[in-house]
C-alpha cells in the first residue's frame, strides 16, 4: 500500500464519527455549479474560520472579487476545523469538492497526498507576484507546488496591561518571570493564562514553543525535554493559573476569555488583533513568548489552494491571485486581524509597519521563528505526529496524563513516525 493510500485510510477511519455528523447534517455543496453557456458562476471557498474578524477577511475578499467579476458569486462555506481535512479527503474520493481551499498550511502534504489539492505550478510560474513570496510560505510535494500562504501567523504572549500594573509586575521576558506573574495573579484571585489544549494539531501548535524551550526537537527527539515541558504546564493547572477546561478550547475561545477581562495573559496569535481592538475594555500589549533562545514559534497561517476537482480552476486561481496573493489582500489581512503579509511589498506598507502589536510578533519571528511543519517530519507522518503531541498536551492539561505518561506516549508515536 503506498503512502497516499495509507494516509487516506487513516484519516477516513479516524474520522468516521465526525464525518457522520457532517454528512447527515447541513453540509456544504460539494461542487460549484456553472452555467454551461458561460453565464453566472458560483465559486465555493471552504474554510474553518469562526472568529468574527477572520470572517470579515472572507467577506472583504468576496466583495473585492464579486465587484470585479459581476457574473461570479463567491460562496464561503464553513467547515469546523477538526472536520475540514476529513471532509475534503472524503469529497476527493468521490471526485468532488470545493474550488478554493483555505486550510492549515502545515497540512498541505497531508491534503496533497490525499488527492485534495490541484498542483499550482502552471499558475505560479506565470504569476507576476511570485517573487514577492519567500520560499517558506510556498508548500510543495514531490517538486510540485500545492499551496501558498498569503500571510504568516504566529503565537505571542498577550498581556492585560491594566492588570499587570495592579499586580505590580512587568511583561515577562523569561519563563521564571511568567511563572512569578502567574503566581501573583492567582494570589490576587485573577485568572492566569488562557491557551488552546485541543487534542489535535492546534494543541501541538500551542505546545511546541514550550516543549522546544526545554530542548525538544523533531530532529533528535528526547524524552526528558518532553517531561520538563509537560511538567511546566502541569504546574499551571495545579496552581489554578490555567483552567483544565482549556483542554477543550480551540484558539478562539481562550482569546475571547482573555479579552473579556480578568486574565493576565493569553498565549495566542497576531490574528487576534482585530478581536482585541473590538472587544477588550482594558489596555493590552504583546511580547514574544518567554521561551529563551532554544524555543521555537511556528510560522504558520492558512494555506490557500485549488481543489483537485474544481469545475473551474482558472476562476479559482483568478480569485486567489486577486485576494490572498495580492498586495492589497495582504494589507487587508494585516489591518483586519493583524496577520503578517507574506508578500514583501504588503509587509512594507505603512499600515503594517506602524502597528506596534504586529512589530512585537515580527520581533518573535526574528528570534524564534520555526518552519511549520518541521522539516524533520516526513510528509506522510505530519498528521500522525501533530495528533500524538496534541493528544499528550491536552491530556496533561486535563489531568488525564502525567508528564511522564505524556512523554512516553509522544516518544512511542515518534518512534513509529520519524
Amino acid at each position: 500500500m503506498n503512502s497516499k493510500s495509507r494516509l487516506l485510510g487513516r484519516v477516513l477511519v479516524a474520522s468516521t464519527a465526525a464525518l457522520a455528523v457532517v454528512l447527515t447534517g447541513c453540509t456544504p455543496s460539494s461542487q460549484a455549479p456553472t452555467d454551461a453557456s458561460g453565464g453566472a458562476q458560483t465559486l465555493t471557498v471552504w474554510h474553518y474560520f469562526s472568529d468574527d474578524n477572520q470572517l470579515k477577511i472572507l467577506t472583504d475578499y468576496k466583495k473585492t472579487f464579486e465587484d470585479a467579476n459581476p457574473d461570479v458569486t463567491v460562496e464561503n462555506v464553513f467547515v469546523p476545523y477538526d472536520q475540514l481535512n476529513p471532509r475534503l479527503i472524503s469529497s476527493a474520493s468521490t471526485k468532488t469538492g470545493p474550488d478554493v481551499v483555505v486550510f492549515n498550511g502545515a497540512d498541505t502534504s497531508t491534503l496533497a497526498l490525499g488527492g485534495v489539492l490541484a498542483p499550482l505550478d502552471d499558475y505560479w510560474s506565470k504569476f507576476d507576484g511570485a517573487d514577492q513570496f519567500p520560499e517558506s510560505v510556498i508548500h510543495s510535494l514531490d517538486d510540485k507546488v500545492y499551496s501558498a500562504q498569503g500571510y504568516v501567523n504566529l503565537l505571542g504572549l498577550w498581556y492585560n496591561a491594566d492588570l499587570l500594573t495592579e499586580l505590580g509586575v512587568e511583561p515577562p521576558k523569561t519563563l521564571d518571570d511568567l511563572n512569578s506573574a502567574l503566581d501573583a495573579a492567582v494570589a490576587a484571585g485573577k485568572g492566569g493564562i488562557t491557551l488552546s489544549g485541543l487534542p489535535n494539531s492546534q494543541g501541538e501548535w500551542q505546545a511546541y514553543p514550550w516543549l522546544s524551550s526545554f530542548g525538544f526537537t523533531y530532529v533528535d527527539p528526547k524524552r526528558e525535554p518532553l517531561v520538563e515541558g509537560f511538567t511546566a504546564v502541569q504546574k499551571w493547572t495545579a496552581s489554578g493559573a490555567l483552567t483544565r477546561e482549556a483542554s477543550t478550547w480551540d484558539q478562539t475561545v481562550p482569546f475571547q476569555t482573555f479579552a473579556a477581562g480578568g486574565y493576565a495573559f493569553a498565549e495566542n496569535g497576531n490574528w487576534q488583533t482585530g478581536t482585541a481592538e473590538s472587544t477588550a475594555k482594558f489596555k493590552y500589549g504583546v511580547v514574544p513568548l518567554p521561551i529563551g533562545a532554544d524555543g521555537g514559534v511556528y510560522l504558520g497561517g492558512e494555506g490557500e489552494g485549488i481543489g483537485a476537482f474544481s469545475t473551474h480552476p482558472d476562476l479559482a486561481w483568478k480569485y486567489l491571485e486577486s485576494t490572498y496573493f495580492s498586495e492589497d489582500g495582504g494589507v487587508t489581512a494585516a489591518t483586519t486581524v493583524g496577520s503578517i503579509p507574506a508578500r514583501k511589498d504588503a509587509a512594507a506598507s505603512d499600515s503594517v509597519t506602524s502597528n506596534t502589536l504586529i512589530a512585537s510578533f515580527a520581533d518573535s519571528i526574528a528570534k524564534n521563528g520555526a518552519n511549520y511543519p518541521d522539516a524533520a517530519i516526513p510528509p506522510e507522518a505530519i498528521a500522525d505526529v501533530e495528533l500524538a503531541v496534541g493528544q499528550a498536551w491536552s491530556g496533561v492539561i486535563s489531568g488525564q496524563l502525567t508528564p511522564d505518561a505524556a512523554a512516553d506516549q509522544v516518544m512511542a508515536a515518534l518512534d513509529k513516525s520519524l
